[in-house]
């Protein structure tokens, strides 16, 4: 569902040219949760935004379900929800009516939209406050809000950049609740974040960025035989030696990686 490939883009900062994303490559199929894992800076944002289609790469691409990012933008968004940190919410709209003005926003007929927002109230609990300005719900209503609102057109793909910062305990096990949720509707799942305990728990396979280039893919299986490390956490404090700027060298990452009966593995 997600391809993306040799993916590079440069940007200029003083007078001189930052290799943001450095031949990037990975694919996410069906059902799949994948880590794209990094400390800040690692590249992880700007991947999303050319996947989406709002940064123009300055070599490969990114595709959704065979269309290309780079070619297709508006049948790309058409395919992808995304959930954000910094996702804001209009606050003076009701939630009832921020969320069936997203479904016009994506084509989606009006009795169709009003069938998908009353699944969606009780998958996500929202009864109590459906009614009520978006400014006036807490910081977990809010997140709620917005996974109700990327759901809305019931894409295939699914991007969460960072979705459980901010949020407390409880407001995290909501986000994993919904992951856990996508995944078994069959989405395509890219979760970004440098929170490595949590995606330790939600993902299938992990790709590890360091300075916009892939170092290490695979299964948490895979990743332990390679580094001879038993946590993400570690892999990281190996692969980037703490407070340096190098990372070692380690086995060049796995493209494909399928377990002994030829099927991919997670």
């Amino acid at each position: 569902m997600i391809q993306v490939s040799n993916l590079t883009k440069r940007f200029r900062s003083s007078g001189q040219e930052v290799l943001a994303v450095d031949r990037l490559s990975f694919s996410i199929d069906r059902g799949e949760v994948y880590g794209l894992l990094g400390p800040n800076g690692a590249g992880k944002t700007t991947t999303i935004r050319m996947i989406v289609g709002l940064l123009q790469p300055d070599e490969g691409y990114a595709s959704v379900d065979g269309f290309r990012s780079s070619d297709d933008a508006e049948e790309v968004k058409s395919r992808l929800g995304l959930v954000s940190a910094n996702d804001g919410i209009y606050p003076w709209l009701t939630v009832r009516e921020m969320l069936l003005f997203f479904a016009d926003l994506y084509g989606v007929a009006p009795a169709a939209a009003r069938s998908r927002l009353e699944e969606l109230v009780a998958l996500f609990d929202l009864g109590d406050y459906l009614n009520r300005r978006c400014s006036v719900i807490s910081t977990g209503q809010r997140q709620r809000v917005i996974m109700a609102r990327a759901l809305m057109h019931a894409p295939p793909v699914m991007l969460l950049d960072e979705p459980t910062r901010g949020l407390d305990v409880v407001g995290s096990q909501v986000v994993f609740d919904y992951i856990q949720y996508l995944r078994k509707q069959g989405v395509a799942v890219l979760v970004s974040t440098h929170r490595l305990d949590e995606a330790q728990r939600l993902c299938n396979r992990f790709g590890l960025l360091h300075q916009g280039r892939l170092w290490q893919e695979g299964t948490l299986a895979e990743l332990q035989s390679r580094t001879a490390s038993n946590t993400l956490v570690e892999m990281f404090m190996q692969l980037f030696r703490v407070g340096g700027n190098t990372a070692p060298a380690l086995t060049q990452a796995v493209t494909d990686p399928l377990d002994t009966s030829g099927q991919r593995t997670g």
